[in-house]
């Protein structure tokens, strides 16, 4: 075995990293230039309705599919280690996720009016957009869920990055024919996504194997709590668009627009922090499985030093530059003050932490704890913005705290929890020598 071949040996990460790892940065990539193609096609006034398509969409889809994907995923990959088929699994899953997919497009349905008029300068065609969007969605997640339970991580990165990919090419497409209005850019998003997925899974053989019967246990009892926590986080990552888009006077219908553009730069680092994320639940929850506290406690310390030092190096250089980037990217009349970009900053790099605290409760089981967790992060970020008066500012303000409680609330629920764990560790051998005597 040469040096090479050595190290491919040694290599940590799980099969298929890369090509998920590739797929997630071509897809985050692509965000930035499906918004700056389409900001640059529209204008400030004319974008707004699309950046509030896109924030709600977002905490929609994935908020309330994403445990879907996670949960399919987890119970194919030990069905397929027994070396039993997972097609009732699929099933159980996409019979759960298409009960939710129902109530939110009847849900949707019903307030198309009003939200067309009150969140997208009354154009009803992204109502119906953000309807096919949750289609989509639904679609996205199940297929994603399959695929990782298979171990098929090649097109299941083709999903992540073809979405994107495709989100660009069809609204360079749009500006190329001189679209004027947010609705066909609305379109053209939600077009991206069912078309990867139907080009990821078109001739894959062997993902729906039969096997036998599943329970609903076997998908998760805990999915609730987990779809809680699911929505939650992505409201917070995107509410702040949508929570403009409401509280903007007349005069001030581009607000929205510029939110979401400066947004997305200070929010550059919780996407890089990806990675870090993917790769910190297996490892917590191997260690919390055979015991090893000690050594559970000093990785969580190494990943929240690593979220400080990331934070504040983000906050440092994204105050300073961030109004030049949105410019850059997104042309002039969008970027936000460097005040603006200090807050925004500041609330990623709090919710960096959250994620990691999140994921530290979930591999210890503490499913309602995490939930408890990101609901407080949602009621802090209400009334704060509730109370406040000036429109930036006050939503600003509203995701700084609500990471603040975020932290508080899991970082207070995860030490009892530890000290609970690490004693039952330490008695359960007492106990079995005490019967033994």
């Amino acid at each position: 075995m040469n040096a090479l071949q050595r190290r491919i040996a040694s290599n940590p990460l799980p099969p298929g990293a890369v090509s998920v790892g590739i797929g997630l940065v071509i897809g985050g990539l692509s965000q930035y230039g499906f918004l700056a193609v389409a900001t640059h096609a529209l204008g400030t006034d004319r974008s707004a309705p699309l950046a509030t398509f896109w924030a709600l969409l977002v905490i929609i889809g994935p908020g309330f599919f994403l445990p879907i994907e996670q949960e399919i995923g987890s119970a194919l990959a030990a069905r397929r280690a027994r070396g039993a088929g997972g097609r009732p699994v699929v099933l159980r899953a996409a019979a759960s996720g298409g009960a939710i997919l129902a109530g939110l497009v009847v849900a949707a349905i019903a307030a198309s009016g009003p939200v067309a008029q009150k969140l997208f300068a009354g154009q009803l065609v992204l109502s119906w957009a953000l309807i096919a969007g949750l289609v989509a969605y639904f679609v996205q997640f199940l297929g994603r869920g399959t695929l990782a339970g298979n171990g098929r991580f090649r097109p299941y990165g083709a999903i992540v990055g073809g979405e994107g990919i495709l989100r660009v090419v069809f609204c360079a497409g749009l500006a190329g024919v001189g679209a004027v209005t947010a609705g066909p850019f609305g379109l053209a998003m939600v077009a991206g996504s069912f078309v990867a997925v139907i080009v990821a899974l078109t001739g894959r053989r062997g993902l729906l194997q039969p096997g036998p019967p599943a329970a609903w246990s076997e998908i998760s009892s805990a999915l609730g709590f987990l779809l809680i926590a699911s929505v939650m986080t992505q409201f917070l990552l995107s509410v702040g668009t949508v929570a403009v888009q409401l509280l903007a006077a007349p005069a001030q219908q581009a607000a929205a627009g510029r939110f979401l553009t400066s947004r997305i730069i200070a929010y550059i680092p919780i996407f890089l922090f990806q990675a870090v994320q993917y790769t910190l639940l297996p490892k917590l929850a191997a260690l919390a499985g055979v015991g090893r506290y000690g050594e559970f406690v000093k990785t969580l310390r190494q990943i929240l030093g690593l979220v400080a030092a990331i934070g504040a190096a983000a906050v440092l250089v994204l105050t300073v530059v961030g109004p030049w980037a949105t410019r850059l990217l997104f042309g002039r009349g969008f970027e936000l003050t460097q005040l603006d970009f200090l807050l925004l900053s500041a609330s990623c790099a709090g919710f960096m932490a959250a994620q990691v605290l999140s994921q530290a409760l979930i591999s210890l089981r503490g499913f309602a704890r995490v939930a408890a967790g990101w609901l407080s992060g949602g009621a802090a970020f209400v009334v704060v913005t509730a109370l406040g008066t000036q429109l930036f500012l006050r939503v600003e303000l509203g995701l700084v705290v609500a990471a603040i409680a975020c932290c508080a609330v899991m970082a207070g629920a995860l030490l009892p929890l530890l000290r609970s764990r690490a004693a039952e560790r330490v008695e359960a051998p007492l106990a079995a020598r005490i019967a033994v005597q």
